[in-house]
């Protein structure tokens, strides 16, 4: 028969090892999910002196999903999606959210207009992480942030809608230019190019840069994301220790 204290001692190391696994490190998870009826082609962006995630960019086919961890450490960056690519004659290029004519963007920036996600990630037990959508640069796709088992201020973020039928005819990126489907629709910077309307120059303060009837369209179909430049900073959500951010194309 076994004695006392051959059973209490797996029990002890049982009880011990109970609190460990408790804490033991999970990276987060970014999340890439495309619930749109045609493929889109995720980029990803990291700002300078941060790690370039999934080479920068890839292909997700309608309704389906892409998982990976971030970085055991701080990174920041951008997130977007592009339409519309096509390879031709050896060149891939995308009707929106172009980086240079690659799939993989692998640090490039994209062409606007584009609807973004912005993250600012932590892994630390009791750090936050802080992600926003904007259309400041313009539309493309539907977008939104959701965060999972996060604490704190971790609401859903970003653009349900689909904007394209209804964006005004001056803000509207037809492919081909002049003829062809609206593809974007512009942010009344990239329309217009003025001081005012771009935040540029006497207007780039909060005090002397403000929305605009063209930012007005954005934020009356889409209120929870930043539509120009010094839009409200209480946009930007803080989520402590969050499992999961996913990033949903269409809904």
């Amino acid at each position: 028969m076994a004695s006392l204290s051959s059973v209490l001692l797996p029990l002890a190391v049982l009880l011990i090892l109970h609190p460990l696994a408790e804490s033991v490190y999970r990276p987060l998870i970014l999340t890439v999910v495309n619930n749109c009826p045609f493929t889109v082609w995720p980029a990803i962006q990291p700002n300078a002196g941060h790690d370039v995630l999934e080479r920068g960019g890839f292909a997700l086919q309608t309704l389906t999903h892409r998982s990976f961890a971030a970085p055991d450490h701080h990174w920041t960056g951008r997130l977007w999606g592009r339409t519309g690519c096509t390879y031709h004659a050896g060149r891939f290029t995308c009707a929106t959210g172009d980086c240079g004519g690659r799939l993989e963007c692998n640090g490039l920036g994209g062409a606007t207009p584009a609807t973004l996600a912005q993250f600012s990630l932590h892994h630390a037990h009791n750090d936050q992480s802080s992600y926003s959508v904007s259309l400041v640069d313009g539309y493309n796709l539907p977008m939104t942030v959701t965060p999972h088992e996060g604490q704190g201020m971790c609401p859903v973020v970003g653009c349900k809608a689909d904007l394209l039928p209804t964006c005004p005819p001056a803000l509207q990126m037809r492919v081909p230019p002049g003829t062809g489907p609206v593809r974007a629709c512009k942010s009344g910077c990239e329309a217009f190019g003025t001081d005012e309307l771009c935040c540029r120059n006497h207007f780039n303060s909060p005090q002397t840069c403000r929305g605009s009837s063209y930012s007005e369209f954005f934020k009356h179909a889409c209120p929870a994301t930043y539509t120009y430049a010094h839009d409200s900073p209480s946009l930007t959500h803080n989520c402590v220790a969050p499992r999961e951010l996913k990033v949903i194309f269409c809904h």
